[in-house]
């Protein structure tokens, strides 16, 4: 089988290099990517905080397949299996409510100390940590406003929260010197039409500028604002739409988020990449798939995927950009989800590394929109397949679905014994 597989990637290198494309030039580039994995699609977004707390913010999870994580020693087993299948090293993205602590604290008590066993544990793995305050799914947030709520003791609450998060996110990227990208995202907004559109928005812009006001070490710390079109409860009106997140993200040098599932069902995210970083210095993507909207199933190699991969690697935004996942499928294996989806978005990015771009800007630039399309349609053919298989096989990772008995014999012995 290895000798299989180099083989046929020696030919796929020949083939590529008639357009120009050094492929093991390619694969070293590939390699250098990080993957901001997402730890909630492991429990459902449960986290360890509260128990028994209801998920709320217009987020729902469907499915009741046997393993979930119930604790954080269970989370990590399960994250570690995960990686070893996907080529690279890559992060973890943390939300608030995964803190690992004896100590009965809410949210707006979370310190760097709470999550310090996630750091030791980063270390040992070689992961980078990412973080996120948790803005929903608390009595806080009850009737669907955190941050913008008109009730000063609520939008304190809230406040307090977002800016310990920020110091919680300093304190990763300090301590594994790989930057941490914090992410705010509120659910906020109305179900029905509202009268003023103004006055939640300008608590928002109010209370992230108290957010962000106190001294932090960019180098260790990136925040990023994330919009949303709307949601479950928030169908009419949704407060940090947007506008509202690129203004702010302009005018206060933040990175904008850009959530595949957040647009409307006819907007794609791979076109708004190159014209927000004409704005921001760096971006944060959370790839997802939205099926009639942001129903955040688990990644495929789909057409938004690829457009989304070349429009970084086309116009050599890739080193600006931060890419995370962001779904969670409780109807399918747990960790599955998790290969399958990383794994996708490295596909899509290695396709886009794979392409002679130099050549295809030169024909668009002479006009002769003829030979693009003859290209782009013949690059469809070429055999990236077999430098894939190339790249898992020297990365010491399971070629092609090699990774799914792996996971089933874990799932047999690990999964449904809990």
């Amino acid at each position: 089988m290895e000798e299989k597989i180099r083989k046929a990637y020696e030919l796929a290198k020949e083939a590529y290099a008639g357009l120009g494309v050094d492929t093991d030039e390619v694969l070293r580039r590939l390699a250098q990517v990080k993957i901001s994995i997402h730890c909630w699609q492991g429990d459902d977004i449960a986290g360890f905080l509260f128990k028994d707390q209801q998920l709320s913010g217009g987020i729902q999870v469907t499915g009741n397949y046997p393993g979930a994580a119930t604790t954080v020693t269970e989370l990590r087993q399960d994250i570690e299996k995960a990686v070893s299948l996907i080529p690279g090293k890559h992060k973890l993205s943390l939300h608030a409510i995964y803190a690992d602590t004896d100590e009965k604290v809410d949210l707006d008590q979370l310190a760097p100390r709470h999550f310090a066993s996630w750091v030791e544990w980063a270390k040992k793995t070689g992961m980078g940590l990412d973080f996120n305050p948790t803005c929903f799914s608390h009595p806080m947030a009850a009737d669907g406003f955190t941050i913008s709520h008109k009730d000063d003791k609520v939008r304190n609450f809230w406040i307090e929260h977002c800016r310990r998060s920020r110091l919680i996110g300093e304190y990763f990227g300090r301590e594994l010197g790989q930057k941490c990208v914090t992410n705010y995202w509120f659910p906020d907004g109305y179900k029905d039409i509202p009268v003023d559109r103004e006055a939640p928005r300008r608590r928002m812009k109010e209370a992230l500028d108290q957010v962000f006001a106190g001294p932090i070490d960019e180098e260790h710390n990136l925040n990023a604002i994330e919009s949303k079109v709307f949601g479950i409860g928030a169908e009419s009106y949704t407060t940090g739409s947007n506008e509202f997140c690129l203004g702010y993200a302009v005018q206060n040098h933040k990175a904008v988020c850009l959530d595949a599932g957040h647009f409307h069902p006819t907007e794609v995210i791979s076109d708004k990449i190159p014209t927000v970083l004409l704005f921001t210095d760096e971006l944060l993507l959370h790839v997802s798939r939205p099926v009639r909207w942001d129903s955040d199933h688990v990644v495929v190699m789909d057409d938004e995927l690829l457009a989304i991969a070349q429009s970084l690697v086309r116009t050599g935004l890739l080193d600006r950009t931060h890419i995370g996942l962001d779904f969670f499928d409780a109807s399918i294996n747990r960790i599955a989800a998790w290969v399958i989806g990383t794994r996708n978005m490295l596909k899509a990015l290695l396709r886009a590394m794979l392409e002679p771009v130099d050549q295809l800007k030169k024909l668009e630039n002479e006009g002769d929109y003829t030979a693009r399309l003859a290209m782009l349609e013949e690059l469809k053919c070429y055999p990236f397949a077999a430098v894939w298989d190339y790249y898992c096989m020297t990365q010491g990772v399971p070629v092609r679905e090699g990774w799914l008995p792996v996971v089933r014999e874990y799932e047999q012995q690990v999964l449904l014994k809990r």
